[in-house]
């Protein structure tokens, strides 16, 4: 034994055993989990019937009339969904079960108050079914839509506006509810009450329609909502309309009356582009009403080019009175515009709106007739109401806008 292997420390010539290869390495690994996810879709694909491929389904409990496919198969087979491209080839078509079927479609159920009945097609066979969907049973169905004859409509790119028709109808008759007064009242004080703001506060609107009489005027925001069915139940109910048209004040735009406002700054195209826009929110109004607009009605050059197709479209102009140097009465002569001002605004407390309405009287008396402007709010509708329920018994007359406007002369 040699003596240097006595005295060498033990395991300092061992050779390190090698681990053994791979035969893969990591991009071949990462290969081959991709065709073997390939494969599952592929398999899927060919082994489940699946024709929406996965897509959201929501499943919606219906009543669904009886002899429908689906009620044939409760359980169904995921075939429901297929497409149908009619008979396959080669395959007869039988004329008395086709006829049957047609009958069976004829023959739709009736659909209880509020619900929808809809007709579905079933892919795999072709067969239909009616299917009710229930409403809410304390829906209100909507009210009639306020019948506009076309011959008295234009369209534009907004939608239709009013026009003058062919045999010279004007809306401002066709939608006006004057009154018929005994021959002992027709000389007496006429006032005439405009609520704005119709449609912009629930309860405001509510009480408008519950709590005032007929011969009060209404005037719709254009931007309330439910706008048509809204005119439907005021025409209904014999109260005249009034567009309220936005335009602008002297401090605009720190006060915005909202979009589509008419401007100083904007040409009379664009103006009335903007006033088009406005008249196609809904039909039934017998004219028009500024609101607010201080600066735009005293302001000729911007207000002459509206007034003149307020005219044309065979409405009337009411003057909100929001500025004492309003130049519309002169305007709405020249153009044989029928025109109205308001004399008192009613909107504040309830003390001073009882003021406001015995200065509306004593208008009435001098003038023989004055009209008083109101927001539709609880507290002002509250106090007009009762004040509405003894002022005939004062010697006035309380009538719509149509009454007191100052009519066009003839041309």
């Amino acid at each position: 034994m040699d003596t240097d292997e006595l005295n060498a420390p033990l395991g300092q010539h061992k050779k390190p055993k090698r681990l053994p290869k791979l035969p893969l390495g990591g991009p071949q690994l990462v290969a081959g989990a991709l065709g073997l996810m390939g494969l599952v879709a592929v398999g899927w694909a060919a082994l489940v019937n699946d024709p929406l491929g996965g897509e959201p389904v929501a499943v919606v409990a219906a009543k669904v009339s009886g002899g429908s496919a689906a009620g044939n198969s409760p359980q169904g087979d995921g075939r429901e969904h297929a497409r149908y491209d009619g008979p396959a080839a080669g395959k007869k078509i039988d004329a008395a079960a086709t006829d049957a079927a047609a009958a069976a479609t004829a023959a739709k159920p009736i659909a209880p108050p509020g619900s929808r009945t809809i007709t579905i097609i079933d892919g795999s066979s072709g067969k239909s079914q009616n299917v009710i969907i229930p409403g809410n049973s304390g829906e209100t169905p909507p009210g009639p839509q306020t019948a506009v004859d076309p011959k008295m409509l234009e369209t534009t790119r907004h939608g239709a506006i009013p026009k003058v028709a062919a045999d010279g109808a004007r809306a401002a008759v066709l939608f006006a509810h004057p009154r018929a007064l005994p021959a002992n009242r027709k000389d007496a004080p006429r006032v005439a009450l405009v609520i704005g703001g119709i449609g912009i506060s629930a309860s405001g609107t509510a009480d408008a329609f519950s709590k005032l009489p007929a011969a009060v005027t209404f005037a719709l925001s254009p931007y309330a909502v439910d706008l048509d069915k809204l005119a439907a139940r005021a025409n209904g109910e014999k109260h005249e309309l009034l567009l309220q048209v936005p335009m602008e004040p002297f401090d605009y735009p720190d006060n915005d009356p909202g979009p589509q406002t008419l401007l100083t700054s904007l040409t009379s195209e664009q103006n009335v582009d903007r006033l088009q826009s406005l008249m196609s929110r809904f039909q039934g109004y017998v004219g028009i009403a500024s609101f607010m607009g201080a600066r735009f009605t005293a302001t000729e050059q911007a207000l002459a080019p509206v007034l003149r197709e307020v005219s044309q479209r065979g409405l009337i102009y009411l003057d909100d009175g929001a500025s004492s140097r309003s130049v519309a009465s002169q305007i709405a002569g020249s153009h044989n515009l029928p025109f109205a001002k308001t004399d008192v605004v009613l909107d504040s407390t309830p003390a001073e709106i009882d003021r406001a309405l015995a200065r509306l009287e004593g208008i009435a008396r001098d003038n023989g007739a004055a009209v008083g402007l109101a927001t539709a709010q609880p507290a002002a509708i509250a106090r007009i109401a009762e004040w509405a329920k003894k002022v005939e018994s004062r010697g006035f007359v309380l009538v719509p806008i149509s009454m007191v406007a100052i009519k066009a002369k003839s041309s």
